[in-house]
């Protein structure tokens, strides 16, 4: 029963988190609000028992996606001006309205199998030992985390004034 409850209170945190992103004025704080987004759908797999996916989701969404718009956001300047108003919002409510009602056709007219069994076994082991254990790929891992650390500075440095 506090899985349901879980799945559902994160359910309804995406889905404000994502109206977020769309709807608030101010840049910053609609890619915060989607690092939040981003973080729901992560315990949303954890509850679903998925926990490779929810990984998976923290490292690259939360961990490389969002920080990258971050740091985009701030090195740019005007960031608290916001977006200006836009001609075409109508039209484009309307295809994402007909978008809406084709996803939710989709969605009630499919006949979507459940199992009632849960997974024999957790995902993150086997992900963990390939990485971690002998013969691992910690080294590569290692490496990668160097050289985005080295873009980032890297672009501190171009983008600061002199």
């Amino acid at each position: 029963m506090g899985l349901v409850i879980a799945f559902w209170v994160l359910a309804v945190l995406a889905i404000l988190s994502a109206l977020g992103v769309v709807l608030l004025r101010n840049v910053f704080r609609a890619s915060l609000s989607l690092v939040l987004c981003f973080l729901a759908v992560a315990g949303l797999y954890i509850t679903l028992s998925a926990d490779f996916l929810a990984a998976v989701q923290v490292l690259v969404y939360v961990g490389a996606i969002s920080v990258l718009i971050i740091l985009a956001i701030m090195m740019t300047r005007n960031v608290p001006q916001g977006n200006p108003s836009n001609k075409l919002a109508i039209p484009v409510f309307i295809v994402a309205a007909a978008f809406l009602a084709v996803m939710v056709y989709a969605v009630t007219g499919t006949a979507w199998p459940v199992s009632t069994q849960p997974p024999l076994e957790p995902t993150t082991a086997a992900l963990a030992i390939k990485l971690f254990g002998e013969g691992g790929f910690i080294l590569p891992v290692e490496i990668a985390a160097v050289l985005l650390l080295a873009a980032v500075l890297g672009a501190i440095v171009v983008a600061r004034e002199k």
